[in-house]
C-alpha cells in the first residue's frame, strides 16, 4: 500500500442520516485541495458514488470534519459538508441536525472531551455559521453508550436517548431569526402570489402550506419528486426566497450558488398518511404535517435543521406553520411533527413581543452510532 493516498475515517449514522467523519488533520488545509479528497472519499460526482464511500443518497452523502476547539465556549470544532453525488459541489453552506447530534458520542470516544458522569455535556462550536450547539449525551465507563431504549422514526430499533439544544442557532447565516422582518411574505411565482414564512434557525427555511401548491400535504417522496411541474415551481419560489436570505443576487443564481439552502418545508393540518416504511401515522398521533426538500430532493425523513426552524415557526402567531398547528398544541411544551418516515417530537419556545422576537429553547433528541472506523484509499493520480 505504500505510496498510496489513504487518510483514516469513521462511518456514523447520526439520527436518520449517515455520513463519513474525519479528523481536521487528515485533510489539506489548501481548500482547493480538501475538496478534491473530499470527492475522492465519496466517488463524487457520480449518481452512484460507486469509486467512493457515498451512498448516492442526500441523507448518506454527508461529512463531518471534527477538529479541537478555536473558541474558548467551545469543546469541540466541527465543520458540516454536503456532498453533491451528481456535480462537484461541496456544499458548506449549512448544517445538518442529524450529523451533528453524532460529533458529541464521536468527540468523546475520540479522547476529545472528557466524559463526565453518566451525562456529559458536549459544546460544539458549529464553523458553518459560528454558532453554539450544545449535545448530552449518555456516558459510562468514559465512552458514550450506544444501546438505549430510545426510538426515533426512520431508525430501525432503539439508542441512547442524546438530547440537543439548538437555542443558539438562531440567526446563524442572515443574522436574525426572520430574515426579512415580517412573519409573512409574498413571493410570485409562474405569474401568481404564494404566501411563505422564512425562518433562519438551525438552516434557513421557507415555508408554505400545501393547500398553496395542490397539495394534499401527505404526499410521498416519490409522488413529489416525480411530479415534474411541482418541483419546477418549488424551485422558482425557493430561488425567490434565497433572494430574500440574501443568499444570492437572483432567483435564477440559486440552484448553482445556493443549492443547499434555503430547505423548502410544506406543511398542512395533521392528517394520516403510510409512513416509508408502512408504518400507519394517524392523525391524532401528530400536531402538524410536514414535507421538506432541498438540493431538488425529498427528505425521507426531516431533518433536524429543518426541525428547529419548525419547531420556532410553529410558535410565531401569524406564520403559516402556526395556521396549520394543531389547537391544542399551541399551549403545550412538545410538539410532534409528521414526517415521511413517522413523527419527530420537538420541544420550543419562543419570545415574542411588539419589537422582538426570540428563540429562547430548541430541544431535539436523537440516536448514533458508529458503524465503521478505518483507511479510505483514495484513487491514483493520472
Amino acid at each position: 500500500m505504500e505510496g498510496r493516498r489513504s487518510l483514516r475515517c469513521s462511518i456514523v449514522r447520526g439520527g436518520t442520516s449517515k455520513g463519513i467523519f474525519i479528523r481536521e488533520n487528515e485533510l489539506p488545509s489548501d481548500a482547493e485541495a480538501r475538496d478534491e479528497v473530499i470527492r475522492a472519499v465519496f466517488g463524487s460526482p457520480d449518481t452512484r458514488q460507486i469509486d467512493g464511500l457515498g451512498g448516492a443518497d442526500v441523507l448518506t452523502s454527508k461529512l463531518a470534519i471534527i477538529g479541537p476547539s478555536s473558541r474558548k465556549d467551545a469543546d469541540v470544532d466541527y465543520t458540516f459538508a454536503q456532498v453533491s453525488f451528481d456535480t462537484d459541489k461541496v456544499d458548506y453552506s449549512g448544517n445538518c441536525g442529524n450529523i451533528s447530534s453524532a460529533v458529541g458520542p464521536y468527540a468523546i470516544d475520540e479522547g476529545m472531551v472528557r466524559a463526565d458522569g453518566q451525562l456529559t455535556k458536549v459544546r460544539i462550536h458549529m464553523k458553518n455559521t459560528g454558532k453554539i450547539l450544545t449535545a448530552y449525551v449518555p456516558t459510562e465507563e468514559g465512552r458514550a453508550i450506544c444501546a438505549g431504549d430510545f426510538r426515533i422514526d426512520g431508525v430501525p430499533g432503539t439508542g441512547a436517548k442524546i438530547t440537543l439544544d439548538w437555542s443558539d442557532t438562531a440567526g446563524g447565516l442572515t443574522g436574525k431569526l426572520l430574515p426579512t422582518g415580517n412573519v409573512r411574505d409574498v413571493i410570485r411565482a409562474e405569474g401568481r402570489p404564494y404566501e411563505v414564512t422564512l425562518i433562519d434557525a438551525g438552516n434557513p427555511v421557507v415555508f408554505i402550506k400545501a393547500e398553496a401548491l395542490d397539495m394534499k400535504g401527505t404526499e410521498s417522496p416519490y409522488e413529489i419528486e416525480h411530479n415534474a411541474s411541482l418541483m419546477r415551481l418549488i424551485e422558482e419560489i425557493r430561488g425567490e426566497a434565497a433572494v430574500m436570505f440574501g443568499l444570492c443576487g437572483r432567483p435564477e443564481e440559486a440552484a448553482v450558488k445556493s443549492p443547499y439552502n434555503p430547505f423548502f418545508s410544506i406543511v398542512s393540518e395533521p392528517a394520516g398518511y403510510v409512513a416509508v416504511n408502512g408504518v400507519k401515522v394517524g392523525k391524532e398521533e401528530i400536531d402538524v404535517t410536514a414535507r421538506l426538500l432541498f438540493m431538488l430532493k425529498m427528505h425521507k425523513a426531516y431533518p433536524i435543521t429543518g426541525t428547529v426552524a419548525t419547531a420556532a415557526a410553529l410558535r410565531i402567531p401569524g406564520s403559516v406553520v402556526y395556521d396549520v398547528l394543531k389547537e391544542e398544541a399551541k399551549d403545550r411544551a412538545q410538539v410532534y411533527i409528521g414526517h415521511p418516515s413517522g413523527r419527530i417530537p420537538v420541544e420550543s419556545e419562543v419570545d415574542v413581543d411588539r419589537d422582538r422576537i426570540e428563540l429562547k429553547k430548541a430541544g431535539v433528541y436523537r440516536t448514533a452510532r458508529r458503524i465503521m472506523d478505518g483507511i479510505v484509499y483514495l484513487p491514483e493520480r493520472q
